[in-house]
């Protein structure tokens, strides 16, 4: 992840949006989630819990499980933020995370609709505060959160 090191603008850029995005984020993370199924619906059958297959993404998006499921995705993003100057701290946790996600079937294409996901719900909340250049920064740290996760997919791969 030494290459996808954040300029200090860009990490500057980056705090300041999470820093308004931050406070609330069960809301921004269902915006997300919302955007993610309208994007991507065949991800819904992936989210089953207790054996219940959600019937909308509605439901999926009510369901008190579901909502576990986005603070941790809001949680793993905060850790990224945190990290922007370390981000190889972070390479064994996201490439564990990558094993788990291809194990109950996310397939890596699907992390383009999640980035795509992830720069509207900031859009959507920061409004005309997020400029061209905050979308970029977040885009190559995105981009690098996703490149460790896909290391997963290959340590995943190696293994079977």
């Amino acid at each position: 992840m030494e290459s996808e090191r954040l300029s200090s603008t860009e990490q500057a850029l980056i705090r300041e949006s999470w820093q308004k995005v931050s406070g609330d984020p069960l809301q921004h993370g269902i915006i997300l989630f919302t955007r993610l199924f309208d994007l991507d619906p065949d991800l819904l059958p992936l989210f089953q819990y207790n054996c219940r297959q959600f019937s909308s993404p509605q439901e999926c998006l009510s369901s008190p499980e579901f909502l576990d499921h986005i603070r941790k995705v809001m949680l793993v993003i905060d850790a990224a933020v945190t990290q922007l100057e370390n981000l190889l701290c972070l390479e064994e946790y996201l490439c564990n995370l990558g094993k788990k996600h291809q194990a109950v079937g996310v397939k890596m294409d699907s992390f383009s609709a999640v980035g795509d996901s992830l720069l509207y719900m900031l859009e959507k909340c920061l409004g005309t505060a997020f400029s061209p250049d905050m979308r970029e920064a977040w885009t190559r740290l995105y981009d690098a959160v996703v490149k460790a996760m896909s290391r997963g997919w290959e340590a995943h791969g190696e293994a079977e």
